[in-house]
């Protein structure tokens, strides 16, 4: 796993907390009870079940190192008390894309947390790098997959 801080915001960390419990209260017993279950049908060298079951097994445990390993580098993004005078993570960004009509507003979000279709880009990606540190009505230029793209930060809250 890595050793980078996992920014979150308390609502991002809260979620995987609960999801943390899910998995390791109701998941695991649930896994145990099937594998249990594969068990008592008898010969398990042949069993899909619980291959399935063993495959599922591993699956869960990856997830909850994973989850672990997140909470252990969370660093909280504190939303509500930023600098509106130049985008960092938690920083609601407001740009007008040169070529395009109107204007698309994003949260600089850490990647555990970006969801791109809900306007939440990780401060990795491409975008969301080059925007980091900027002001106001400053133009900025960025190298994404689909080509260059030239923004203009219209309001950062």
């Amino acid at each position: 796993m890595s050793d980078k801080p996992a920014y979150l915001t308390r609502d991002g960390r809260a979620r995987l907390e609960a999801e943390l419990e899910e998995l390791v209260t109701k998941g695991r017993k649930e896994i145990a009870e099937r594998i249990n279950a594969a068990k008592e049908l008898g010969d398990i060298s042949e069993s899909g079940e619980y291959e399935d079951a063993k495959n599922q097994q591993a699956h869960l445990e990856g997830r909850i190192r994973e989850i672990k390993s997140i909470l252990a580098r969370a660093q909280i993004i504190d939303e509500e008390n930023g600098d509106n005078h130049e985008v960092r993570i938690g920083s609601r960004v407001t740009v007008r894309i040169d070529g395009e009509d109107g204007e698309e507003t994003w949260t600089i979000v850490g990647s555990t947390e970006a969801k791109p279709s809900e306007g939440k880009i990780s401060n990795e990606s491409p975008i969301g790098s080059a925007l980091l540190g900027k002001r106001p009505r400053q133009k900025v230029t960025v190298e994404t997959p689909s080509g260059t793209m030239k923004l203009t930060i219209v309001d950062i809250q």
